[in-house]
């Protein structure tokens, strides 16, 4: 069975960081793609940092500088690291394998100007 949990979302301050979790089970994590989506009340579920399994990262333009991705294989964990949040980042984060259609429940975060 597969699950994603994420976590680590909260309500901040522009400026200000969080750290997000996603730990991952009952897929092959190691050798998958990983990728953190979010989305945004009226808006699309957009792809925001992505992380192969050789640890290659890709980045959506608005969030470049700001947001690293990593993942820890031992324990089948993918991060995203956000700093200087700003408002138009406040969405549902979600965590996805590549090469599995399943999603978690996704994590809020909420920044305040």
């Amino acid at each position: 069975q597969v699950q994603l949990v994420e976590s680590g979302g909260g309500l901040v301050q522009a400026g200000e960081s969080l750290r997000l979790s996603c730990a991952a089970s009952g897929i092959a994590f190691s050798i998958n793609s990983m990728g953190w989506y979010r989305q945004a009340p009226g808006k699309q579920r957009e792809l925001v940092a992505s992380i192969t399994s050789s640890s290659t990262t890709n980045y959506v333009d608005s969030v470049k500088g700001r947001f690293t991705i990593s993942r820890d294989n031992a324990k089948n964990t993918v991060y995203l690291q956000m700093n200087s949040l700003q408002p138009e980042d406040t969405a549902v984060y979600y965590c996805k394998a590549a090469r599995y259609p399943y999603w978690g429940r996704g994590t809020q975060v909420t920044v305040s100007s």
